[in-house]
């Protein structure tokens, strides 16, 4: 299962609203499983995409409509995190810390 948090780091709040879509890979070929948007903490929790079998995904995070919204300018439109599950590793927390003009990922926990 996957979480998101997406925190507006020029803001220091939650972004919320971000709209975020969960692909699976597959060669040149990517499947859509869910969208969803954060909600007013800047998570969007589990199950996203629900039980998701060992493969490499990508989270798409809409980061140029949430900075458009907000009449903020920004230098990304959409922010790719591509990641793979293992069967060892099917619980994932992946944040995304966002500015307009620069973003950090990492594994969470």
């Amino acid at each position: 299962m996957i979480s998101t948090h997406v925190l507006d780091t020029s803001r220091g709040e939650p972004a919320r609203g971000v709209t975020v879509r969960l692909f699976r890979i597959d060669g040149d070929e990517r499947e859509l499983l869910a969208t969803g948007e954060t909600d007013g903490d800047g998570r969007i929790a589990p199950i996203f995409g629900g039980e998701l079998e060992p493969a490499t995904y990508v989270l798409l995070f809409s980061a140029g409509a949430y900075f458009r919204k907000a009449g903020v300018a920004t230098f990304f439109d959409e922010i790719p995190i591509r990641f793979l599950i293992t069967e060892s590793e099917r619980k994932l927390h992946i944040p995304l810390l966002l500015a307009p003009f620069g973003y950090t990922t990492y594994r969470g926990s």
